[in-house]
């Protein structure tokens, strides 16, 4: 598992020659309806455990929380069931909102 910055990721997304991350977002349904990413697939934390079978284990998957301390939870806990391209959002939606998408509502 690997930190990743927003900028990181920004820039990953705009890169068509790479292969896009799945984004698991792990905040709680009203987190989501808030703010997200497009694209991104929500599964909150307490349910990581009965979905997780729903993500691809064969792709990079980037973990997002608001800060970024759930979403490391949940890397962990995908690392030890054999996902090996596993990131961590650094800083979590809040630090996309602020540091990449300004129009994005923060909570």
């Amino acid at each position: 598992m690997q930190p990743l910055h927003v900028a990181e990721l920004a820039h990953w997304l705009a890169d068509a020659s790479r292969e896009a991350p799945q984004l698991l977002d792990v905040r709680e349904p009203w987190e989501v309806s808030t703010c997200a990413l497009a694209q991104s697939i929500s599964i909150p934390m307490g349910e990581i455990v009965a979905r997780f079978q729903e993500l691809d284990p064969d792709r990079p998957l980037v973990c997002i929380c608001h800060h970024g301390v759930r979403s490391l939870q949940v890397a962990h806990f995908l690392s030890r069931q054999g996902f090996g391209q596993l990131f961590n959002l650094t800083g979590g939606i809040d630090a996309w909102a602020r540091e990449i998408d300004p129009a994005m509502a923060v909570y």
